[in-house]
């Protein structure tokens, strides 16, 4: 275990940004392309492409499984010729950018443990979550934000839920445990000072308190002491920071028109990645974004174009905006849900309307900046159902995120009940052939 603070070799990336994708967005209409789809439509899938995969309860009692080709059309853009779908414009042209991982892979099929694993490498609760890793690791940058703050918004689309415990410190001390921040008038619960109390008031309260903590802590040696102390003190400082960070109103009318209209109405995707910027550049570790609504079951094209509609321009301008202040290269921007939709039909199926069920065994996830190599990596078969080549299970992709950020995944660990833990469990392997 490395020193608090300190990495264990030279990082690629300092921050990381995720723009976690909630409910499971289709790679089949974004961009894993499957001529074969449209070929073979409302075939049944092979069985032994299937080759006896479990389905969920909502697919199981079906008696055929009719593929559905994708009902937008793709193009190939950039330097690695990647395909993407129409309803990705604004990422299209950042493309080059984009290390593209078709070939993610994970064992869970329903979103609590799916949603869980990516967020802790479990698919329990009660372990703690990659930003407060990275927190215990690394800590803050800035003394006056937390090292790890999370941003919530809802797409129109059917939208599965977002739990605090996806943010937990787990085990960890509560200190890097992830701060929400909300879109009302009070953008962090209980910052502000009760009426009748002003900042020295405060101040003086906290000196006393402190004290008092701190022969609590003399008597019994408790960590959570401590971490209570500078969880105060910590909010102390919040209270002249955050009001200003949240401030989008100055932010010039280009960046406005990068981001699109909807960065300046609080609570929306656009606002949050353009927070998220503002974050990640005044020191915050870890940025964590949840945008609900990607659960395509049925309906699946209207959702999925209301959904891209949301948040193609503003993650496309984040990319833009990091690039253009020289922080694409230091921040690591991570795009993606819990897993994959499958290429046959849930559901009744036309050419213009399907449904598509959870698929964990292959899909997409994308990072730019904070030293990944820009490109496609990893192949799915013609029917987007199985990897064919360099597979990344959710393990890999955890240790290889640590490792741009300058941690060795196998050393970053610390001993509850007995047994050192880790954000990998017992296994992952850094994937080099995503890295610079």
């Amino acid at each position: 275990m490395s020193q608090l603070g300190l990495p264990h070799f030279a990082p690629k990336a300092k921050r990381i940004i995720y723009l976690f994708q909630n409910g499971a967005p289709s790679q089949l209409d974004l961009f894993d392309y499957k001529p074969t789809l449209q070929q073979m439509f409302g075939q049944d899938l092979p069985a032994s492409i299937r080759g006896g995969q479990r389905l969920t309860g909502m697919t199981a009692s079906q008696t055929s499984f009719p593929l559905a080709g994708t009902k937008f059309q793709f193009n190939q853009y950039g330097q690695h010729r990647a395909w993407i779908s129409e309803l990705l414009p604004h990422t299209a042209k950042v493309v080059d950018d984009l290390c593209i991982i078709k070939t993610i892979h994970t064992e869970a099929i329903n979103h609590d443990p799916a949603l869980t694993f990516f967020q802790t490498g479990a698919q329990v609760g009660n372990r703690p979550s990659m930003g407060a890793w990275l927190s215990y690791g690394l800590g803050s940058e800035n003394q006056n934000l937390p090292a790890f703050t999370v941003l919530l918004s809802k797409g129109k689309g059917n939208g599965q839920g977002v739990y605090s415990k996806l943010w937990t410190n787990g085990f960890l001390d509560s200190m890097h445990q992830g701060v929400q921040f909300s879109s009302g008038e009070n953008p962090v619960l209980y910052l502000n000072n009760p009426e009748g109390i002003d900042k020295t008031d405060r101040r003086s309260m906290l000196d006393q308190l402190a004290s008092l903590n701190e022969l609590g802590f003399a008597e019994t040696g408790d960590p959570e002491i401590r971490a209570r102390i500078q969880q105060y003190e910590m909010a102390f400082r919040m209270q002249t920071a955050v009001p200003e960070l949240m401030d989008v109103s100055r932010e010039p009318e280009d960046i406005v028109k990068l981001y699109g209209p909807e960065c300046l109405v609080p609570g929306t995707y656009a606002a949050n990645c353009l927070l998220a910027r503002k974050l990640s550049e005044n020191g915050v570790r870890f940025v964590q974004l949840y945008h609900q609504g990607w659960d395509g079951h049925n309906n699946l094209p209207l959702e999925i174009e209301g959904q891209c509609l949301d948040t193609d321009q503003p993650t496309a301008a984040l990319i833009t905006d990091l690039k253009q202040r020289g922080l694409l290269d230091e921040t690591l921007v991570i795009w993606g849900g819990e897993f994959g939709r499958t290429a046959y039909c849930q559901g009744p199926l036309t050419k213009e309307n399907y449904g598509r069920d959870h698929h964990p065994r292959c899909f997409t996830i994308w990072m730019a900046g904070g030293g990944v190599k820009p490109g496609v990596y990893g192949e799915t078969d013609e029917f987007g159902y199985n990897i064919t080549k360099d597979p990344v299970h959710v393990h890999d992709f955890h240790a290889t995120i640590l490792h741009l950020m300058g941690l060795n995944h196998e050393q970053l660990t610390f001993k509850h009940l007995g047994r050192r833990y880790r954000l990998t469990d017992v296994a992952g392997k850094v994937v080099n052939g995503l890295i610079a």
